[in-house]
């Protein structure tokens, strides 16, 4: 294969290896979905307030002295404590419109979730990613079987993998970091962003595949060695995978920009998983399938 895909596959292992460093060190910052407690968002029609008087105010009061809270867009505030119960929850708003009258002040959504479901909850979204894997790698397994005379399946397995470890390692690594910088919080709809990752970059990884699969049992050109060929598959599908990729990160990064603090956090997490996945397949994938091809 051309020298560019050890280059490219280089870097890969460079941002590989600092997601991991940055996961191992800082940790995932869990938040109410997964360690229990209490989310409160609230609206300003006018006037609102800096987020340093809500958390003073928020202090005084026993049961959100743990409380913090947070910018939601221009007008709005959430906030995050320990678990409340109804009747603590209905202390701090009245407090709060109370001390605030003039701002116009109205809840949008109050949601509580205890320790015990956040950890059933963290279990759960462990065992989903572990078995969508699974699940992957025996779908490639059969419907790729025919190829199996010509390269080793468990090959393929083990490039797949690689390719996936790197696609989602990528965006934990990275919240992992905002986590400790900025407080960024893990929630229930990061899970189902991994999830999605995991989903389109099969499916990219899946045209190249059966790309190499037509071009050898059909189009193979006389004396072309089978790296040659992994990259005129690759060449073959480039267009259709920028196309791709570009189209969905534009929709993306639209809805990052303009979709509101609720969902921010979950398109960001996709933009960098899919442009993961768009480049992974083409620069980790496809000469791992090669490399390891040529020394089994």
């Amino acid at each position: 294969m051309p020298k560019f895909y050890t280059i490219f596959f280089g870097i890969s292992v460079f941002l590989t290896v600092a997601a991991f460093i940055s996961l191992f060190s800082y940790g995932l910052n869990f938040g109410v979905d997964f360690k229990g407690g209490s989310v409160m968002e609230l609206s300003f029609a006018k006037n609102p307030p800096s987020i340093s008087e809500v958390n003073k105010i928020l202090n005084d009061l026993p049961a959100t002295k743990d409380a913090v809270a947070s910018l939601a867009g221009t007008n709005g505030i959430i906030i995050r404590s320990g678990e409340l119960t109804e009747a603590d929850h209905q202390i701090a708003l009245g407090v709060l419109k109370k001390i605030f009258d003039n701002s116009n002040i109205s809840e949008l959504s109050f949601n509580s979730v205890g320790p015990v479901i956040g950890q059933e909850l963290k279990s759960k979204s462990i065992w989903a990613i572990v078995y969508v894997l699974l699940a992957i790698l025996i779908y490639l397994g059969f419907v790729f079987r025919k190829l199996s005379g010509t390269f080793s399946l468990r090959v393929m397995s083990i490039g797949t993998f690689a390719a996936l470890t790197h696609d989602v390692i990528l965006p934990l690594g990275l919240f992992a970091w905002l986590g400790h910088a900025y407080g960024v919080e893990i929630s229930g709809v990061f899970v189902a962003a991994i999830l999605t990752v995991m989903g389109y970059a099969i499916s990219d990884r899946v045209i190249i595949l059966d790309r190499i699969r037509e071009n050898l049992l059909r189009y193979r050109i006389k004396d072309e060695s089978f790296g040659q060929l992994v990259h005129r598959s690759v060449m073959q599908t480039l267009g259709r995978s920028i196309n791709t990729a570009v189209t969905v990160l534009l929709s993306l990064v639209a809805i990052y920009l303009f979709g509101g603090e609720s969902i921010k956090y979950f398109a960001l997490a996709l933009i960098v998983g899919i442009a993961a996945g768009a480049y992974s397949s083409i620069f980790v994938a496809s000469p791992l399938l090669v490399w390891l091809s040529e020394r089994t």
